[in-house]
């Protein structure tokens, strides 16, 4: 009854109901070929990987390098799993995937797929070519499980690519975890394919979500055991979370003092405190931009003062 009542809602003419697009304004043309419909197949014809993998080693690797400096741990815990996995990241900004492309070793590197979001990837042409080759990145939507999308992440896992998604669905917007979608559970028990978590730590203090400008500054990539879907989807995802806060935990103060805390069940969350806006970003520390603040002209620091 209220479906019927909402339909005809819709049917008054406006402000009662929907608005009709405007007469006098043309309509845009509608890109079928793009967002989730874009194809990626030619990226992974073998010339194309030759040249990513060279623009990955003389480009990406270098700059990476120089302006993020990561760290890395936690690379043996996967090494002898057969490949190919799913790899499963925190999220706080775009440099997080170049970072993580960086730091693999060649076997998962140079065969990675990115799962990236159509609605912002794959927009327009240039953007959908060049990160389709930069990254290897496919479209997926962001909010909703799309079947050609899930269809084609699952068709590569079974032709030996590993794949990059973050559960999160997006950068966090404050510097703080997301609640993780089952996405990449789902996808996991489906294919039958561990996940191998990740947290990415210092990405979000060097280039925010809306900033203008990258900082440099330091990073660390710390990786966890596989997560494998022997349990039904909710189960891995819980799991996922939880392996991923544990990581985060592990980078901030120490492997041993982490997994007590993880035994004890007192891992600390990835969200943050419940409280306001400045709270939760004073929780987080300085970031490479506050220090900036803090220089004079010249570069000296002004505060706070030398010890």
């Amino acid at each position: 009854m209220f479906t019927e009542r909402l339909t005809r809602l819709k049917r008054l003419p406006f402000p009662l109901g929907t608005p009709d697009w405007p007469g006098q304004v043309p309509r845009p043309p509608e890109r079928g070929d793009l967002g989730v419909n874009y194809g990626t197949d030619w990226a992974r014809r073998y010339p194309v990987r030759l040249a990513r993998a060279a623009y990955t080693e003389a480009v990406t690797r270098p700059l990476v390098a120089a302006v993020a400096k990561p760290a890395v741990e936690g690379l043996d815990r996967f090494e002898n799993v057969e490949g190919p996995v799913i790899f499963a990241a925190n999220h706080s900004s775009h440099l997080d995937t170049p970072v993580i492309t960086s730091v693999l070793p060649d076997r998962w590197r140079h065969k990675l797929v990115t799962l990236a979001a159509a609605d912002y990837f794959f927009d327009t042409k240039l953007k959908a070519v060049y990160f389709s080759f930069a990254l290897n990145a496919i479209p997926i939507e962001r909010l909703k499980v799309s079947r050609r999308a899930s269809d084609k992440a699952e068709e590569l896992l079974a032709e030996g690519w590993n794949l990059l998604i973050f559960p999160e669905g997006g950068r966090s917007p404050d510097g703080w975890g997301q609640r993780h979608n089952a996405g990449a559970a789902w996808l996991s028990v489906r294919s039958g394919r561990p996940l191998v978590p990740l947290h990415v730590q210092g990405t979000g203090r060097l280039w925010p979500r809306g900033a203008r400008r990258i900082y440099t500054g330091h990073t660390a990539v710390t990786f966890g055991r596989p997560v494998w879907p022997d349990a039904p989807r909710q189960q891995v995802a819980a799991r996922l979370e939880t392996a991923i806060a544990e990581l985060a935990d592990e980078t901030s103060t120490d492997w041993w003092s982490a997994r007590r805390r993880a035994a004890a069940g007192s891992t600390p969350s990835l969200l943050g405190p419940t409280a306001a806006s400045w709270r939760r970003s004073w929780a987080l520390g300085p970031s490479p931009k506050d220090r900036a603040r803090r220089r004079s002209p010249a570069g000296e620091k002004v505060w706070p003062p030398k010890p």
